[in-house]
């Protein structure tokens, strides 16, 4: 078999068809994995809290929390955190943005904090996520947890320490990430370009 050159590799690229990476039971069990070894690492999470980056990962971080608080007995720090105005891309963008709100009712100085988004690609996302955490107070510490991470393409030397699955993808596929909250069903996709 010869090598593949670069128009036949643009044509397979181009025939791919969208493909489901979770099913609702491997993403519900995805999900309760993660919920775990962040009680193994936090215990009674008494000096941390979860902290979901608007819009997405708010989602999973809800998820999250309300599972905890379940296997824990007892309350769990969450909140919500805006990154519109730390972006690198900001003032590029042709249309204008419109910030999320940050809702952070608890102190983060010198707190544990686990940030939650649900695809982990260029890093620029949790890179604008830290400044604006920052702007809140000192943590403790931060963990990154994610869904998924697209662990090639990475701009910016950003890791998570808790992932739900690692993927190998091309830079002009998509994952997308469906919530029964949002979309009626729990389904990660790996999407071909300009696939919707």
């Amino acid at each position: 078999m010869g090598l593949v050159n670069r128009e036949n590799a643009n044509y397979i690229y181009a025939s791919m068809k969208p493909r489901i990476l979770l099913d609702d039971n491997k993403f519900n069990l995805t999900i309760l994995r993660l919920c775990h070894q962040l009680i193994e690492n936090h215990r009674k999470f008494e000096n941390s809290a979860i902290i979901g980056v608007q819009q997405v990962g708010v989602h999973l971080a809800r998820r999250i929390h309300d599972i905890i608080t379940a296997e824990i007995g007892s309350n769990v720090d969450l909140g919500l955190l805006d990154t519109t105005f730390h972006r690198d891309d900001f003032r590029r963008s042709d249309t204008i943005l419109t910030p999320s709100e940050t809702q952070l009712n608890f102190q983060i100085e010198n707190k544990r904090i686990i940030l939650v988004d649900d695809v982990l690609y260029t890093g620029r996302t949790i890179r604008a996520a830290l400044d604006a955490l920052i702007d809140y107070g000192r943590p403790l510490d931060v963990e990154l947890l994610v869904l998924v991470d697209r662990r090639l393409f990475r701009n910016l030397p950003i890791q998570a320490k808790y992932v739900g699955k690692t993927i190998d993808s091309i830079e002009s596929e998509q994952v997308k990430v469906e919530w029964k909250e949002k979309e009626g069903t729990d389904k990660i996709w790996i999407l071909p370009a300009n696939e919707n």
